[in-house]
């Protein structure tokens, strides 16, 4: 991922030193399991760990640099790591990796990075969920117009808005939880997964050591299955992002002006012109959203190895496994400063939703008609009428209001005194059952 977007806690997770510096301590941790099973000399144990311990934590660029030039000569990075541990051990390093296969250490590698890295998107969602409660709780009864097919349709609150995202994201966090599950497992079963090589009670520690599960059948590698699963879990929060977002672009155009960005002192919105204040963060997001989904595919496609192991998923997992998860870390993270931050407009929202003349009431006087004995074919004819005889006339001088076409119509008015039209279009019976959807969401108190 290009640092513009990366934040450090995620990159670092992902750095070729933390990634050597976990592959040091699976084959430790295997070292010492293989020593209390008799199955190498427990001096050699404490050995690797006393002197390779130390030589993993210094691993910075430099050292990077020499396994690097041992796998432009090896070929196998596992091989060149084993090498580079070696110069430092010394001899109790041919105990190192004994009958393991590399795809125990890199899968057992990959499930430590996996889970680290959704442990830091569960708190980005948890800070997110923070910030959407808050604006919720603000604009709880905050007049808006809702929109369907982004059209005016019925009065809503900002905060129910708000409610039914953090709705969404409440889903999305089990789903990161349920995926960190998924794909917390180890394996270190050796060649083919048999454990001909290698004793199963030496998983079980380094499991047991790194909070892993044990993988029940890992052939070579860990099934993919799990890693797909990973993968469409970070692709649905990415497209709650983007429906978050597409939400603040939709609400900042200037037409409709009911939300926007937060605009910082000095910010420039255009190079051209001085006047622009561009959704530029939702924007952003929106494209952030397209790549994080994009990378559930090859995941999926990853599912599908030769027999026991090929390894078409290795070159797409270093892309897929640091990028999606460095672009969502910050996707979260930039969602969450732009929620905090966002500018409302109850003013604003206000005056659309009466932009209609009252048309967006219509429901409420068809429902009032019928309960007072007008069939409701006759109901909605008599209601449409009015309504778009409203809509076609706005902005004329002469146009009426939604109340006064209604009241025009002998039909309507033979049945609906003036007194019971309002009382059916007034604006508190949009909100009545607002605490109701809250708790829901919120729970009690």
């Amino acid at each position: 991922m290009v640092p513009r977007y990366a934040r450090p806690q995620m990159e670092a997770i992902w750095s070729p030193a933390e990634r050597y510096r976990i592959w040091f301590e699976i084959e430790a941790l295997a070292a010492e399991a293989m020593a209390g099973i008799g199955a190498i000399p427990a001096e050699a144990a404490r050995a690797i760990r006393a002197k390779g311990g130390p030589r993993a934590a210094a691993i910075g660029a430099a050292e990077v640099a020499r396994i690097d030039e041992i796998e432009r000569e090896t070929r196998h990075d596992v091989i060149a790591f084993l090498t580079f541990m070696a110069e430092g051990i010394g001899e109790p390093a041919r105990f190192m990796h004994q009958g393991m296969t590399s795809s125990d250490v890199l899968d057992t590698c990959l499930a430590v990075q996996m889970t680290r890295a959704a442990d830091l998107l569960i708190a980005d969602v948890d800070a997110l969920l923070a910030a959407l409660k808050a604006r919720a709780f603000e604009h709880r009864m905050t007049p808006t117009i809702g929109r369907s097919h982004g059209i005016h349709a019925e009065p809503t609150t900002f905060g129910l808005k708000l409610a039914g995202h953090h709705a969404e994201f409440q889903r999305g966090r089990a789903r990161l939880v349920a995926a960190r599950a998924e794909v917390a497992t180890c394996a270190i079963s050796g060649p083919v997964g048999t454990f001909a090589s290698v004793d199963p009670r030496v998983e079980e520690f380094v499991a047991g050591r790194l909070g892993l599960a044990v993988e029940p059948v890992s052939t070579q590698v860990i099934p993919r299955d799990r890693h797909a699963a990973f993968f469409c879990a970070l692709a649905v929060v990415a497209s709650g992002i983007e429906r978050l977002a597409t939400e603040v672009r939709h609400l900042q155009r200037s037409e409709v002006r009911e939300a926007e960005e937060f605009f910082h002192p000095g910010q420039k919105g255009s190079s051209a012109m001085p006047h622009k204040r561009n959704p530029v963060l939702s924007e952003n997001l929106t494209g952030l959203a397209r790549l994080v989904r994009g990378y559930a595919l090859p995941a999926l496609e990853n599912v599908a190895l030769w027999h026991e192991r090929d390894i078409s998923h290795s070159s797409v997992e270093r892309v897929i496994a640091p990028d999606a998860t460095i672009a969502l870390d910050f996707a979260l993270a930039r969602l969450t400063g732009m929620i905090e931050k966002l500018t409302i407009y109850p003013e604003r929202m206000a005056a659309n939703v009466e932009s209609l003349g009252g048309v967006v009431h219509s429901q409420k006087v068809l429902l009032a008609l019928t309960q007072a004995g007008m069939s409701r074919e006759d109901a909605y004819s008599a209601v449409q009428r009015a309504a778009m005889a409203t809509w076609t006339a706005l902005g004329a001088p002469d146009a009426k209001s939604f109340r006064e076409n209604l009241l025009a119509d002998g039909a309507v008015a033979a049945l609906l005194a003036p007194a019971a039209l309002d009382e059916a279009m007034d604006p508190r019976r949009d909100f009545v059952h607002v605490d109701t959807v809250f708790r829901r969401v919120f729970g009690a108190g």
